[in-house]
């Protein structure tokens, strides 16, 4: 089967391509990694304002998965996949301003809870909000709560859903950069990117990102399992923020280069919403397979 997006789902996905791309999203997302939540609270006011957070109540997963792809490629910072995906489902309704949720035992830790005007524990609000833990991405703040709220699975694959949207919007981000900057940077003589060594490496990553969009349009259209897009996401966005920190050399591991932003995105992402080998035993399970 080939999928392609509709007319309108082009116009949705340029539409926020052009509000990210003038909000210098990479300051946004330092800023909130020291604290600083206002510049990211007024993206978010911005993107409330484009229907984000009524998504999963009123469009389709697939918008979810544009929107989403999108927030990942751009490195938007806050609790989008909580407020936006997971939440909508567990309580029934669009969710007002920031909100957050820990869901045993796959996020026990709830998202910046400090900045969320509702914290959740599954699908009821928390009774405490106690000790924060930081992340290797510095941008996402975790923390404990108390509750006895029960996790709801359709709400879980969504949130599932989008994390690998994400995901495969933070490859896409690193592959761009990376291409961009072999071309600029030059060893004896030569830019770096005419080596056939560098050209297959990314290459490499091109064809993995090719391969994982396609089972993340499949589980929005729900004829996959979401298991198999966030295996296939975790591991093409993971290949590019290894290849990508290859190309730049040590300039890639400075916390002043915006590679930075989103190679730890990557690497926390990773882990969110389920680990790949907990969603590789999933689908086994599906398959029937031992």
């Amino acid at each position: 089967m080939r999928f392609e997006l509709t007319e309108d789902q082009r116009d949705f996905a340029a539409s926020l391509d052009r509000l990210l791309a003038s909000a210098d999203t990479a300051a946004v997302a330092r800023a909130w990694a020291e604290g600083d939540h206002e510049p990211g609270l007024k993206l978010w006011a911005r993107l409330a304002e484009q229907g984000l957070p009524m998504l999963a109540t009123e469009a389709t997963p697939v918008e979810l998965c544009v929107a989403f792809e999108a927030l990942g490629r751009h490195g938007v910072p806050g609790p989008w996949v909580e407020s936006a995906a997971y939440l909508p489902i567990a309580l029934g309704r669009e969710v007002e301003g920031v909100a957050t949720v820990a869901v045993a035992p796959h996020v026990p830790l709830a998202l910046d809870a400090d900045v969320a005007d509702e914290v959740y524990v599954g699908d009821t609000l928390a009774e405490s909000v106690g000790a924060m833990h930081r992340s290797v991405d510095r941008t996402r703040r975790l923390f404990e709560v108390t509750g006895d709220g029960e996790p709801n699975r359709e709400a879980f694959d969504l949130a599932v859903l989008a994390t690998s949207a994400q995901l495969l919007g933070a490859g896409e981000r690193i592959l761009a950069d990376s291409v961009t900057y072999v071309k600029q940077r030059k060893q004896f003589g030569r830019e770096i990117g005419s080596y056939q060594a560098i050209k297959h490496a990314l290459a490499d990553v091109r064809i993995a990102l090719d391969f994982a969009r396609p089972l993340v349009h499949g589980a929005a259209l729900a004829e996959i399992s979401v298991s198999a897009a966030k295996v296939a996401c975790s591991d093409a966005a993971y290949l590019a923020s290894r290849t990508g920190l290859q190309v730049h050399g040590a300039i890639g591991y400075t916390a002043e280069f915006d590679l930075s932003i989103w190679i730890t995105k990557v690497r926390a992402l990773v882990g969110a919403w389920g680990t790949p080998s907990w969603h590789r035993g999933r689908l086994r399970q599906d398959l029937g397979v031992a």
